[in-house]
This record gives C-alpha cells, sequence and structure tokens, in this order.
C-alpha cells in the first residue's frame, strides 16, 4: 500500500543501511513506494553532503505522504536553514517541515565539544570511527580558542558528539560493546560534563562468516 498519513519514520544518517530489495516471492513494489524510497535516498544524499555537517551536529528525517519532517541536533543555524534549503530541491518532495533544534551558543559547551572530541578520537581504540588522521590529537589551540563549532574537524565521524548546556549524547554505530562502554567512559571523563547520554548502536554482527 502506498505510505499515506502517517510518518514514516528513517534512521538516523550515520546510521543508514541501504534499502532492502523485495525478495523473489514478495509483489513487486507499487510506483509510489518506488518514488517514496528514491524520495529517502535523495534526501539521505543531500543531507550527509552537506559542507557545514560535522561530528557536532546530528540529523535525522522521516517522511508524512511526500513531506519530509527534519529534525535532530545543529551546532550552527546555518545547517539547519541549508538542510531545508537542499530538501526543498528534491525531486518528488512537496513540503518540508524543519525542527532541527539549533544548539545554544555557549562558550562551556564550545570546550566540552572539543574535550570529549579529544577523549573519543585520541583514543586508541576509537581512532579507526574517523577519517581524520590522528583523531583527537589534531586539534590545535586556535580551534580551541576561536570556538571549535565554528572550525569543526573535518572529515568522516562514526560517532556524533551533542552536546547542550552541559550535557553530552553520543549518537552513531561502533562495532562491539567494547567500543560502546570506551566511547562513554571517555565521554564521562571530560571534566565539565554534568550529564552523559550513550544513545550509541552496536552494529549487528555478521553471523554468516
Amino acid at each position: 500500500m502506498p505510505v499515506k498519513s502517517k510518518l514514516l519514520c528513517v534512521a538516523a544518517l550515520v546510521a543508514c543501511q541501504p534499502l532492502k530489495v523485495p525478495a523473489q516471492d514478495q509483489a513487486a513494489p507499487s510506483a509510489d513506494e518506488q518514488t517514496i524510497g528514491q524520495i529517502i535516498r535523495d534526501v539521505r544524499k543531500e543531507l550527509v553532503t552537506l559542507p557545514n555537517f560535522g561530528v557536532f551536529d546530528h540529523l535525522w528525517f522521516g517522511l508524512k505522504d511526500r513531506t519530509v519532517v527534519l529534525r535532530g541536533y545543529a551546532s550552527r543555524p546555518t545547517l539547519k536553514s541549508s538542510a531545508e534549503n537542499v530538501v526543498k530541491k528534491v525531486k518528488n518532495v512537496e513540503a518540508v517541515t524543519n525542527e532541527i533544534e539549533v544548539l545554544p551558543v555557549s562558550p562551556n559547551d564550545d570546550r566540552i565539544r572539543a574535550a570529549v572530541y579529544a577523549r573519543i578520537y585520541g583514543h586508541p581504540s576509537l581512532q579507526r570511527y574517523t577519517s581524520n588522521r590522528g583523531g583527537g590529537r589534531n586539534i590545535s589551540r586556535i580551534q580551541v580558542a576561536t570556538g571549535i563549532t565554528n572550525n569543526p574537524p573535518i572529515g568522516y565521524h562514526a560517532i556524533r558528539i551533542i552536546v547542550k548546556n552541559g550535557e553530552v549524547t553520543l549518537f552513531g554505530i561502533v562495532d562491539n560493546e567494547g567500543d560502546f562502554a570506551i566511547a562513554e567512559m571517555q565521554a564521562r571523563m571530560t571534566p565539565g560534563t554534568f550529564t552523559i547520554f550513550n544513545e550509541l548502536e552496536v552494529a549487528k554482527e555478521d553471523k554468516s562468516k
């Protein structure tokens, strides 16, 4: 049946998996279902390639009919507006509801972002979750002094660090329970953090091996 009159939730961008191809004994998807699937792929592609989408941001979206509902956290206001602008241009998208929360500007939160980043991506077991060579060791004094939110580390980051009024939430996917625990421990060891919420997901093991 066509997807109508309900919100179709889509996984967080850092955790997205390809849409499954129907088995041969299942009915082929309808034209409307194919369109919805293409919208999901196109919106996901546009969001993950935004130049201002970084390690201190976390986005996800859903569909209601052909209205895209944007949600998540943006460390910079420009991300909220640019996300809406690119999604509006996706073929077959009829409307965009932008519910992305812009995180408050706070020098203390900025300091926490830099410190948590250094502890997580500077840990030997977690450096593989970023393409940023050197992990947390690459944060310069200039980045910290000028505000790391305005000059975040570049590259791919599987673990997203969201900081709001001293509270830290980790999003993303890690390979195993050990890395899940290490990431949380590293965040908890950061001075000045008030509360740590670990929303990381552990990737399912491939039992076929």
